[in-house]
């Protein structure tokens, strides 16, 4: 960013006319020429500020302290000034952005954040725009952060601090929708009408009538309820990564032990086809 001096003070090349009537100054010292007309109309803050009398004797030589580094002050002053904006580098950058104009009671501003929360650079942090959003009452952009949420395990260490910043109505909310997919999936796989070969008690094999093992299958269940515990988005439950677990092994390839019989206890297609329109079936959002 390239800075006029006029000998003593830094100028945004920006925000520089002579015509503008207030000044700002960053925490950095850098200072911002404003139309006091564009601060009144959007900005609350600023409406109280600047009506008569404003108090401020020559606002050019007395400049208004903001007290946000450059950065921040800038991009806040070209959303209110409708100017051209640079992208977004974080979600630390935005935060700062919209702390500022919430100050200032500046509803456009943040109505141009709000558009902009859910790119894929916010929504890789879905707990962080979950809390932003239900602190805001966004609840479009919350309940897209909180369906973002189901491939993280809301227990994990990592995800402690924005979980931290959320009102307990909004984490309880998120809590429930994690829960509940993991309860819910655990019903419907229980189900005897949707799994009847390995959840009817006493049945048969199909071919040799002698009474089957279903302990393999109890055995991937289980390790299906942890799974769904800890990604409750369920997409490693149809993947993958169950062809590697030692529980879906021993489930597809568990055989009637009846000498010559031999029977595959399980369809290993038909019984995934069921596996997902259970997962499809859960809620996703809270």
């Amino acid at each position: 960013m390239n800075i006029h001096t006029d000998g003593k003070s830094l100028y945004h090349p920006a925000f520089n006319s002579p015509d503008a009537d207030v000044t700002l100054t960053s925490s950095e010292g850098t200072l911002y020429r404003v139309p006091s007309f564009t601060l009144r109309t959007t900005s609350g803050t600023f409406r109280k500020l600047l009506s008569p009398p404003r108090g401020i004797d020559n606002p050019l030589d007395n400049p208004i302290l903001v007290p946000e580094k450059n950065l921040t002050l800038e991009i806040a002053l070209r959303m209110i000034s409708g100017l051209e904006l640079p992208k977004w580098h974080s979600f630390d950058e935005l935060e700062d952005v919209l702390v500022l104009v919430e100050k200032w009671e500046a509803q456009g501003p943040i109505s141009v954040i709000r558009s902009a929360v859910t790119a894929p650079m916010f929504l890789s942090e879905p707990l962080r725009l979950y809390a932003l959003a239900t602190r805001l009452g966004w609840e479009m952009e919350a309940k897209l952060a909180s369906t973002c949420t189901l491939a993280l395990s809301l227990y994990d260490e990592q995800h402690q601090p924005p979980l931290y910043r959320m009102s307990s109505k909004a984490l309880l909310a998120l809590l429930a929708l994690h829960r509940s997919r993991r309860d819910e999936f655990q019903r419907l796989v229980d189900s005897d009408e949707r799994f009847n070969v390995g959840n009817t008690e006493n049945f048969l094999c199909p071919a040799c009538s002698e009474p089957m093992d279903n302990h393999s299958w109890r055995e991937l269940k289980a390790k299906m309820f942890m799974e769904m515990d800890q990604r409750p988005l369920g997409d490693t439950l149809t993947g993958l990564e169950m062809e590697e677990w030692p529980e879906g092994i021993a489930c597809w390839n568990a055989r009637c032990p009846t000498a010559g019989c031999g029977r595959l206890y399980y369809n290993k297609l038909s019984t995934l086809r069921e596996i997902k329109d259970c997962i499809d079936r859960l809620p996703t959002t809270v």
